[in-house]
């Protein structure tokens, strides 16, 4: 389970030794991760494998038990959500939390309007129109509601809006999920040109071909631990399944050790009383 190695980058966000516990329940046990500028990181793992926990742990929703956080060579806390995005750490959920009865203005800037005196309506749309364009959004205007948009259109509305605050590290929480075939191939689009911007992605996913097609290194959690890391361009499908279902750690294989260590006992024993017989 090891990673082929990459082309030198910066590392913008590096976890070591981070562990959650809810009670009796041990969320995260001595994660380690690392992201890099320009990096796609893909996050992948069964139900209960701990990635929600993850991600909301960057996100500043749950505070880490223990380990240490690093965030472009500077050691932080990130103890609330308004202490990640003022780090640069952008989080797009996966309901989205968008309004369908307002337009992708409204979306894109409630609770942070741009407001001196009134309403800057004219700088809110310039503003909305730039951060489209960034991503060669396809929306045919601003002014649209929510509710008339495509899954893929909403998610591009939820990514813009995390570019409001120039994040250098932006999480997705599985970006394509419910999505079609064109939808799907839209969004994966949209996280290639956030790599291309230089920004940190890490994607939370169940789709190896959507991890395959856009992403640089695949981190597997199983069980809340670090169970496999690896190059997402030479990685087979099965390998990493193996490391998520815990393939190479099951009943077949712990009887099949079981077994071998007997062998090896019984063959020493013989052993030693050959040597005591001579």
């Amino acid at each position: 389970m090891t990673t082929m190695p990459s082309p030198t980058r910066t590392t913008l966000l590096s976890l070591r030794g981070v562990s959650k516990t809810f009670g009796a329940v041990n969320a995260l046990t001595d994660i380690d991760l690392d992201v890099d500028a320009g990096e796609v990181v893909a996050i992948v793992g069964d139900n209960g494998a701990g990635k929600s926990t993850l991600v909301k742990v960057l996100a500043g929703v749950h505070q880490a038990d223990s380990g240490s956080i690093t965030f472009d060579g500077s050691d932080v806390q990130i103890a609330d959500p308004s202490a990640a995005i003022h780090l640069g750490i952008a989080t797009v959920f996966q309901d989205l939390s968008l309004c369908e009865n307002l337009n992708v203005v409204e979306n894109l800037f409630l609770g942070q309007e741009l407001s001196p005196l009134r309403l800057d309506e004219v700088a809110m749309e310039v503003r909305s129109w730039e951060l489209l364009r960034q991503l060669s959004a396809k929306i045919p205007t601003v002014r649209i509601p929510i509710a008339s948009l495509s899954g893929g259109q909403r998610q591009t509305v939820a990514i813009a809006r995390s570019l409001l605050g120039d994040p250098r590290v932006i999480i997705l929480d599985e970006p394509t999920a419910a999505l079609g075939v064109a939808q799907t191939a839209e969004v994966l689009d949209l996280i290639e040109r956030l790599r291309e911007r230089g920004l940190g992605v890490i994607m939370i996913s169940h789709n190896m071909e959507d991890v395959r097609a856009v992403a640089d290194r695949v981190v597997v959690l199983r069980l809340g631990r670090n169970n496999g890391e690896f190059d997402a361009h030479t990685v087979s499908s099965s390998e990493v399944v193996a490391a998520i279902t815990g393939a190479t750690d099951n009943v077949v294989t712990r009887r099949r050790d079981r077994l071998q260590n007997l062998e090896e006992q019984s063959g020493m024993a013989s052993s030693h009383d050959g040597k005591e017989t001579t």
